[in-house]
């Protein structure tokens, strides 16, 4: 399924529909494409054009990079106060038998367990627990710096922030301030699913809405701490709902320039109030990433979480404009295992990743959480 057309062959289709042949010529000149252009793309574009175009942008920002980190994952609970009907990993607090709840220590020992080794990035995200709180977590982040002052630390999607500043009656400035001050150094892009609220009062009914996700995300911003942007897509949304996610999302990095990178993130219906609706194909996920790429214009990089994908279809993004495979990840992270996706225990040795890179012609290189690059690898399989 890679894309064997370039932009050039594109352009000089004549039997192309005439819209489809203007946002071409768009992405030629790098001109912004309209949120009914972006809502067209899905509803008429074919996947070999989308290949081509995102493919084309891409090599512009990137050439035949294709980044990846250094990573670990804690999840202090799956315990969650919330009741988000896709989510298969939560447990409702009354419940909370039937799920983990880490102490400060256990998670430490896990920060201990990387010592000597050369990972650069501690991801933190669970679920919603009452007695987690914003002073519980701001001691984990300091004692993780006093253990590994090198590791940054991102950690809490903007779900979990605001519950944790409205329990300590804090505006999210000054919580974000406090975890900042901790050593908390960026965000997660989880929570945001989708924005538009009527789709959000279906599927997360009694979380942050979307306004509220992306003020935090600004306060994150205007600290001077960088954030990831997701979108949950393939359930009951609709093509104008995804591209309003990502019109919103284009807002915001217009004005503060503080997203890292966006990474769709596709729905998986195994074990949630959700498992009655189909997954959508992997030509879906395909459209939507190359989309993604296009429309997405103010986003230098787009990622693909292979471990939600499976490895070779995250590999096949890479032909649709996706330049990130996220990190070796060398843990058992557990949100989208519970939810069926193809990878059970998701850890790849830094060797695996460069060779799922490679193995299509691209030069891996190694990043910081902020795309600072480390190393890179030149030695590419033909």
């Amino acid at each position: 399924m890679t894309n064997s057309f370039s932009l050039e062959q594109v352009l000089r289709r004549s039997d192309l529909d005439k819209q489809l042949l203007n946002i071409a010529e768009k992405i030629q000149n790098e001109q912004r494409l309209s949120d009914e252009e972006g809502v067209l793309l899905f509803e008429k574009a074919e996947l070999p054009y989308l290949g081509a175009l995102a493919n084309h942008v891409r090599e512009r920002l990137h050439g035949d990079k294709v980044y990846f980190n250094r990573n670990f994952h804690i999840e202090p609970t799956n315990v969650c106060v919330f009741t988000c009907n896709f989510c298969s990993y939560s447990r409702q607090y009354k419940h909370r038998d039937e799920g983990w709840e880490m102490s400060m220590e256990q998670m430490l020992d896990i920060v201990r367990k990387y010592d000597g080794q050369p990972v650069t990035e501690v991801h933190i995200v669970g679920g919603v627990h009452p007695k987690m709180n914003l002073e519980f977590f701001c001691e984990l982040i300091q004692k993780i710096k006093t253990l590994r002052p090198d590791l940054h630390i991102k950690g809490f999607t903007a779900v979990e922030l605001d519950y944790m500043f409205r329990k300590a009656k804090l505006t999210t400035a000054e919580g974000m301030q406090k975890l900042k001050d901790a050593g908390l150094q960026s965000l997660p892009g989880g929570g945001a699913e989708i924005f538009a609220p009527e789709i959000r009062n279906i599927i997360c009914e009694d979380k942050v809405d979307g306004k509220g996700w992306l003020e935090i995300h600004a306060a994150a911003h205007a600290l001077g701490m960088h954030s990831n942007a997701t979108m949950l897509y393939g359930h009951i949304e609709k093509y104008e709902h995804r591209v309003d996610h990502m019109s919103q999302l284009r807002n915001l990095q217009d004005k503060t320039g503080g997203f890292n990178c966006f990474i769709p993130l596709k729905f998986r219906n195994q074990g949630n109030d959700m498992s009655h609706i189909p997954e959508v194909t992997v030509i879906e996920d395909m459209k939507l990433y190359a989309i993604a790429r296009l429309f997405m214009d103010n986003f230098r990089n787009l990622k693909a979480y292979w471990p939600m994908l499976g490895r070779q279809s995250a590999q096949l993004t890479l032909s649709f404009g996706v330049n990130d495979l996220d990190g070796t990840i060398d843990d058992t992270t557990k949100i989208y295992s519970m939810a069926g996706s193809e990878e059970q225990t998701p850890s790849m040795s830094t060797e695996d990743l460069c060779q799922l890179i490679t193995s299509v012609g691209r030069i891996p290189v190694e990043r910081d959480t902020v795309y600072n690059e480390i190393k890179v690898y030149d030695e590419v399989i033909a």
